[in-house]
């Protein structure tokens, strides 16, 4: 998905998505499709403007919603979020009356400025009314806009909501003969249910997304689902299940020269190692891993912290208990430094 909103439902923002914008954007002023190229005008902004006190109810808001689109397409998002809020606030008013379909375009609008502005979580909300109603109207446009929420709900980390989402817009998908559709998500949903721990439904669902990524011939989506399940055979104990996914993914995104994914799949490949007591290996494994995230800017200090804690473990269990303590040692700053606790100033 991208950043702006779906075509149909959203069309003021979708042609400003889809072509650079210049102040102008051409609206017919007939019906007629025939006719259509013809008849076009060119409705400036400042003609929008000029129109809102000579209109009302729906027309009042469908004229708050175009400005709402081209304000967004400048990237003013706090202006356009103001208008499309306005348009919102005109079809609710209208109550029964009030087409389902302008006022679900109206919410998705807040939803796509939201998230540029990084409020995720009331992003996700406003969407999900959009949603709702556009469901109700059995409007084609909900699938699009519904998958749009599952991505903002991942974010917002409400992994409850992503798999409630998501496995609607699978089973949607895959009535569409969309297989794609539906492998992206069934991936999706399968990380929702990891961040949840239920790692045997997370399994299921690489699965079933690896076997219609293998039918599509999609490589690189099949080897990101090797990874993660091996990542969900880590979690359940398997190792010999785990290493067998890690070492097929490692060697498609090795042939790929996908390195950053490689790194990924490695990291996968070595706690299988350790898993099935292969100490010594898992340590080669997991250090070289860790050379290469050292190497990233900026810095992921979370993953390395993963890392070297599960290197500690294994050299103690080698007996290289300095070694580790030595690591250990210095993972305290790091902890210390990445935690929320605050840190009283030295001196006065």
């Amino acid at each position: 998905m991208g950043n702006f909103p779906a075509k149909g439902c959203e069309q003021g923002y979708s042609a400003h998505a889809g072509q650079g914008y210049d102040g102008e954007v051409f609206m017919s002023g007939d019906d007629n499709q025939d006719d259509r190229d013809n008849r076009d005008e060119i409705v400036t902004e400042e003609m929008l403007w000029d129109r809102i006190p000579q209109t009302e109810g729906e027309d009042r808001a469908e004229t708050y919603y175009e400005l709402s689109a081209r304000i967004f397409a400048r990237g003013q998002y706090d202006e356009a979020l103001a208008l499309a809020e306005t348009a919102r606030d005109i079809y609710s008013e209208m109550g029964a009356s009030a087409p389902s379909e302008g006022l679900a375009q109206a919410y998705s609008a807040i939803g796509y400025n939201l998230n540029q502005l990084k409020r995720i979580d009331e992003a996700a909300t406003a969407m999900s009314k959009a949603v709702e109603l556009l469901r109700e109207s059995k409007s084609p446009i909900a699938l699009e806009l519904a998958c749009t929420l599952g991505e903002w709900w991942y974010s917002s980390k409400k992994y409850a909501e992503v798999v409630a989402t998501m496995s609607e817009c699978a089973q949607e998908h895959l009535v569409d003969s969309n297989q794609i559709g539906a492998a992206n998500d069934l991936h999706l949903l399968g990380m929702a249910y990891r961040e949840l721990k239920q790692y045997n439904e997370a399994l299921q669902a690489f699965q079933e997304a690896r076997g219609i990524f293998k039918a599509e011939k999609e490589v690189l989506h099949v080897a990101r689902c090797d990874q993660k399940i091996a990542s969900c055979y880590n979690w359940l104990g398997d190792g010999e299940k785990a290493l067998e996914a890690a070492r097929k993914a490692v060697d498609v995104f090795e042939t790929a020269h996908d390195h950053r994914r490689e790194t990924f799949a490695l990291f996968e490949y070595g706690k299988a190692e350790i898993l099935l007591g292969r100490f010594e290996e898992g340590l080669a494994t997991l250090d070289g891993v860790l050379q290469i995230i050292a190497e990233d800017e900026p810095k992921d200090f979370e993953f390395i912290l993963d890392i070297e804690t599960r290197m500690v473990v294994v050299m103690r269990a080698l007996g290289r208990i300095e070694e580790a303590n030595e690591v250990e040692r210095r993972l305290v700053a790091v902890r210390e430094a990445l935690s929320d606790d605050e840190v009283q100033p030295l001196g006065n």
